[in-house]
């Protein structure tokens, strides 16, 4: 089943402020960026779908490349667990054979590991692009030196990425970080600085610290600051993008080549339409209508069944319902029971039900925050992680940890 496009009708007001606007953007009009190039890889528009847990599988990513270009990024992997064979981790490590572009995250906190892990994406799996998580702020493996822990040891953090990037060969390496651990200690200079130096081909930060998680608001400036010190490689910005003049805004007030969608496109897969649109100075689309959507929930059920079988995709289904739904009044009971469907019949008949109600995308859901919004939280690190910075080793049974992702 074909994934059924959103009709690209154009507005000339902020559906919000319901104010006149440029490419739905105040008063600005900004001209299209370039394309971005990372290495061998032209992205155009530079536009990138963030390595999502649990989200960016084979079927997410066929659907939101069916609304605009850009680069869609698998979810991460561990490398040991892909070393080890790990059945979850060959599952989420497989490309779909429509994929124009094999992308996938990679986490490991050995340098010896990751460069036996990237040969055998480049030489095995075939990989087109491999992006280094330092930007992961779950305990499980911040706990581990991993993640968002790791750029605060600058010895290890430059070893494994020089591992990568030797081991990589023609294959581009970019990495995603965050800003720090807490505002104590900010690492993204100093690891955009080494990353730079060791040959990766763009950075992309998330503007918000380990600690913060997903709480707060996104620290645009600090993007700015590292797009100022790296001047050989993009920087790529990352955070608070709900919108598509979100991601001129960033740009206009970063200075940044490119941006990186993460919970902005969760229940709003047309998103890189929007983007795509804004990004060429035309005027963002109409939101799609309640029928729509349920018509593109049909559709992301259908690509899953596809990927995953009819079981396991209802299973996986069910955590998207309330970010498609976000501020619709179709009540709690309609809610409960689409994530309560155990088969594709089903959950269409349904969505034929609801879609029914034919309304208009609600102004207010453009900007309702979707996904997790946990946090502040203490980051938790190995012991004497913050005392033992030039310390080049890794932690001590740190790459036990190999759940797969």
């Amino acid at each position: 089943m074909a994934v059924n496009p959103v009709a690209a009708k154009p507005v000339d007001v902020n559906p919000v402020t319901a104010k006149p606007v440029d490419v739905q953007h105040g008063a600005r009009t900004v001209g299209p960026p370039p394309p971005l190039k990372l290495g061998p890889i032209v992205v155009d528009p530079p536009v990138v779908l963030a390595p999502m847990a649990g989200v960016t599988n084979a079927a997410f990513r066929r659907l939101c490349r069916n609304y605009g270009g850009g680069l869609f990024v698998s979810e991460m992997i561990t490398a040991r667990a892909l070393l080890e064979d790990n059945p979850k981790t060959r599952r989420m490590a497989s490309f779909a054979p429509d994929e124009p572009m094999r992308s996938i995250q990679l986490y490991g906190v050995d340098p010896n590991v990751m460069t036996a892990a990237v040969r055998h994406l480049v030489d095995e799996d075939g990989a087109d692009h491999i992006d280094l998580n330092f930007g992961c702020p779950a305990a499980k493996v911040t706990r581990k030196g991993g993640g968002a822990a790791l750029p605060a040891h600058p010895l290890l953090f430059r070893s494994i990425v020089r591992s990568a990037v030797i081991a990589a060969g023609a294959v581009p390496i970019t990495i995603k970080m965050r800003l720090g651990i807490d505002a104590r200690n900010l690492t993204a200079l100093e690891a955009a600085a080494i990353a730079e130096d060791e040959g990766v081909t763009a950075i992309t930060v998330h503007a918000r610290t380990a600690e913060q998680l997903y709480s707060g608001k996104a620290d645009w400036a600090a993007i700015a600051e590292v797009k100022a010190a790296v001047t050989s490689i993009p920087v790529l910005g990352n955070g608070d993008i709900w919108q598509a003049h979100d991601a001129i805004d960033m740009m206009t007030e970063t200075g940044c080549d490119g941006v990186v969608i993460g919970r902005g496109c969760l229940g709003r897969p047309w998103l890189f339409r929007d983007l795509a649109a804004v990004l060429r100075n035309e005027p963002t689309p109409t939101p799609p209508s309640l029928r729509e959507i349920c018509a593109i929930m049909g559709d992301h059920a259908v690509l899953l069944c596809d990927a995953l079988g009819e079981f396991a995709a209802m299973n996986d289904f069910r955590k998207h319902v309330d970010w498609y739904l976000a501020g619709f009044p179709v009540g709690r009971r309609v809610r409960s029971a689409l994530t309560a469907v155990t088969s594709l019949t089903e959950l269409c008949g349904l969505l034929d039900d609801v879609g029914q109600q034919d309304m208009a995308f609600p102004p207010d859901a453009l900007v309702m925050t979707r996904g997790p919004r946990n946090g502040p939280r203490r980051v938790a690190l190995p012991e004497r992680w913050l005392t033992t910075t030039d310390d080049p080793n890794p932690p001590v049974g740190a790459e036990a940890f190999a759940s797969g992702g």
